[in-house]
């Protein structure tokens, strides 16, 4: 399923394609997921909780998150496939009407209130920069991953990914990442 909707997207990615990757039948496939939405949905939730699990449980707090997030943006630089997912997913689910809108608009709330907690968290700390809007630089942040992997997309050997996060994250605060 990732590879069918990371490279067709879900309205145009079939669950025959994905049966067929997967070496099941259609009906087979449907037993496991009775509907091509839960099956995107599924998709959806299995990245979450993989990116979730190379985090850590409880979630780290503070600065701790945002190495956390380099690490993340260097792992899904060898994953392509799922970057090409959630670029995918996330621009067609800007539409109102599609199956994975109201997901996408959890998610992003949700990466935004973390990321923003997390430099609340560092600035009482004495860990980032005077002045830094929590809630401006976890939008910020938030733009700048998304855009990182379209460009990374675009061109794999001239984005580094990783290294500009780690970059422009340290311009934000007043310790080394």
């Amino acid at each position: 399923a990732v590879q069918v909707f990371s490279a067709a997207g879900f309205r145009k990615g079939s669950l025959r394609d994905v049966a067929a990757l997967t070496g099941l039948s259609q009906a087979g496939l449907l037993h496991h997921f009775p509907t091509k939405v839960s099956l995107l949905m599924a998709v959806l939730e299995w990245r979450d909780q993989d990116t979730l699990s190379r985090m850590g449980v409880p979630l780290p707090v503070g600065t701790d998150v945002l190495r956390s997030l380099v690490r993340e943006v260097e792992h899904n630089s060898r994953t392509p496939a799922l970057v090409e997912l959630h670029v995918i997913m996330s621009a067609e689910a800007t539409s109102p009407d599609h199956p994975a809108h109201a997901y996408f608009v959890r998610r992003y709330t949700a990466v935004r209130e973390l990321l923003a907690d997390c430099f609340e968290y560092a600035a009482d700390r004495g860990e980032v920069r005077p002045g830094l809007d929590a809630a401006a630089a976890a939008s910020l942040v938030t733009a700048l991953m998304d855009g990182l992997q379209i460009q990374w997309l675009l061109d794999r050997e001239g984005v580094d990914m990783a290294n500009a996060l780690r970059s422009y994250l340290q311009t934000l605060l007043a310790v080394d990442l």
